[in-house]
């Protein structure tokens, strides 16, 4: 911090040019905005898939940073364009992750939660010890650059955080089947939340290494941040319902003030999170889920209609602008790039811990679920090849530059953009081209939109259960399974029964029925 403040000797030290440099910066910002809309849009209208919206704005950033960064005013550019963990976290991030829940589509989501908890929770939890496990062999048997097993394993657990914005603009585009589509969802916005807070908890473990911490010390201390985290965004959500169901604030000169309250309850609670020394990102999210589910239809139309699009507006923006910061900050960072094997092989294991993570949580869902609702191999395999990287994994890979000393956060901050850079670019703009061959596109074209399939009926499927022969000769582990499985038809009827009456006013549930 000490090379970034004002010299005493001139406190006042050109204050014109400092404005002036500050209002290109934000000029150029605005510029590739709009450049990347414009051209996403022309994409999209055009068909063009080999190039997504996403790796579009990364392609702006990288050619404007590089351009910076072979002329002589990349030292000015960096004072105004940098990317800074903290403005990711605190200002960028909350919308992207609200919207995120907040346009979570209910009836495919409810009925496959079972499967998107397993895949993004367990499955990210496997695809982290995978991923570590092998880089620390791969050090042990000098294939790549060593590093401590704790270092690996908080390598593991930020490269396991998927980013599903290219991969899902594809699928809309190209009507892929809405069962897919809330699986990818669901896995890749719950997924961030679990990576999160698998680095946190293994940060905290490598900062305490020398006082011995048990195992189940380091499994309670995460269970502790994660199910405090998704209690406090629920508490907030819940409370937000009852607010705007009893308040009676939609009427004609308060839809103003019902707004604004709406759009500050989820930041409130992030902040809520964050300042109780929990996962912000977690809280944020499951505030999302509450208020669509029951906030939202206590509000007036018009009111509806408004925070509908301000989050949307918001969220595009944020994400834009993230792919554009990511894009202009790789150009112009200092990366260590003496460690080509260590990337390479990285690449490798991500995608053996991948398959990992998605087979065996689809072997697992498959076990419990009917013939007629099982997970088939080519969604399972569309599932393996969205697994993209992006915002949240550079974010916490350029936080582990300064958690991580001796130029191993350097190491996986390098490998993490190349990481990102082949992903979306290489791997998102080949999406569509893998759905084809894989023949699970064309599901929805035949019929209204995902958008309009998704708010037509907020009723939820529930997953229905047969009996058969094959629970009697079943283990006694497929059948907590299917135990377990069948809670979601339990939370379903609770939900009508008891929390949808008493946190909603349900008129627009009753003149749907009427409708239908």
């Amino acid at each position: 911090m000490d090379d970034i403040l004002i010299s005493p000797a001139h406190p006042r030290a050109n204050p014109g040019k400092d404005q002036q440099a500050a209002g290109v910066g934000i000029l150029l910002q605005i510029m590739m905005l709009v450049l990347s809309f414009v051209l996403g849009h022309v994409l999209r209208r055009h068909k063009v898939y080999y190039i997504p919206e996403a790796s579009a704005s990364l392609l702006i950033g990288l050619i404007v940073g590089g351009l910076a960064n072979i002329s002589n005013t990349e030292t000015n550019i960096r004072a105004w364009f940098n990317f800074h963990e903290e403005f990711f976290f605190l200002f960028l991030l909350p919308p992207i992750i609200f919207q995120s829940g907040f346009s979570l589509p209910p009836k495919p989501f409810f009925s496959n939660f079972g499967a998107i908890v397993t895949f993004a929770i367990l499955g990210t939890f496997i695809s982290s010890i995978v991923t570590g496990v092998l880089v620390y062999l791969g050090g042990l048997m000098f294939l790549m650059y060593r590093l401590p097993f704790v270092e690996c394993l908080m390598f593991g657990s930020l490269i396991s955080a998927t980013d599903p914005v290219t991969v899902l603009s594809i699928f809309q585009e190209l009507g892929t089947d809405m069962n897919l589509y809330a699986l990818v969802f669901g896995e890749s916005v719950l997924n961030d939340a679990m990576a999160i807070s698998l680095y946190r908890t293994m940060s905290m473990v490598r900062s305490h290494a020398s006082s011995g911490e048990s195992f189940i010390t380091i499994v309670v201390r995460f269970l502790e941040t994660f199910v405090g985290s998704m209690s406090a965004g629920v508490g907030v959500g819940f409370t937000s319902a009852l607010l705007f169901k009893y308040a009676g604030l939609d009427i004609d000169n308060l839809q103003n003030l019902e707004c604004c309250l709406f759009v500050l309850f989820p930041y409130f609670s992030y902040m809520l999170a964050e300042g109780l020394g929990l996962s912000g990102i977690v809280s944020i999210l499951f505030t999302g889920i509450v208020m669509k589910h029951y906030s939202y239809s206590n509000l007036a139309d018009d009111s509806q209609r408004f925070v509908s699009s301000f989050f949307h507006l918001i969220s595009s923006l944020a994400e834009t602008f993230v792919f554009i910061y990511m894009g202009f900050d790789i150009a112009m960072e200092k990366h260590s790039w003496s460690h080509l094997g260590f990337i390479f092989f990285s690449i490798l294991f991500i995608g053996v811990a991948r398959a990992a993570n998605v087979f065996s949580c689809a072997y697992m869902v498959n076990l419990v679920r009917p013939s007629h609702r099982q997970i088939p191999r080519t969604h399972q395999k569309a599932l393996w090849y969205s697994g993209l990287r992006g915002a949240m994994a550079f974010a916490l890979a350029l936080q582990s530059v300064h958690d991580l000393p001796d130029g191993h956060g350097q190491t996986i901050f390098t490998a993490t953009t190349a990481i990102i850079v082949l992903t979306v670019l290489l791997i998102g703009g080949s999406t569509g081209t893998m759905l084809e061959a894989l023949e699970v596109v064309g599901d929805g074209n035949d019929g209204p939109s995902l958008d309009e399939r998704f708010e037509r009926n907020n009723t939820y499927i529930a997953p229905t259960y047969e009996e058969d022969g094959e629970s009697s000769s079943g283990s006694r582990f497929k059948m907590k399974l299917k135990n377990f499985h069948k809670s979601t038809t339990s939370f379903t009827a609770l939900d009508r029964n008891y929390l949808t009456p008493f946190f909603t006013s349900q008129n627009g549930d009753e003149e749907d029925e009427r409708g239908n």
